[in-house]
């Protein structure tokens, strides 16, 4: 089975590390150095946001293959 043409999660990980570099930009130049603590937050959530978006994605894949060998395997009974 090909893959869709839009994937959702891939756009969702692209959009959100788009929003986290904006985002720690904009605090740096707008509070100087009062931003580091800020920006780390802002790291934080990119690098949480990035391992739960791969997170869902190995789960599709497995629940994907998963159905993949049960269509299979009802295919060789029949």
């Amino acid at each position: 089975m090909p893959p869709p043409a839009f994937d959702k999660l891939r756009a969702l990980a692209i959009g959100s590390q788009a929003i986290g570099l904006i985002l720690i930009i904009t605090l740096e130049t707008v509070m100087g150095d009062a931003a580091r603590p800020w920006q780390g937050v802002v790291l934080a959530a990119m690098l949480i946001t990035a391992l739960t978006i791969a997170l869902v994605r190995l789960y599709r894949r497995n629940l994907a293959r998963k159905r993949w060998t049960e269509r299979l395997d009802d295919n060789d009974d029949g």
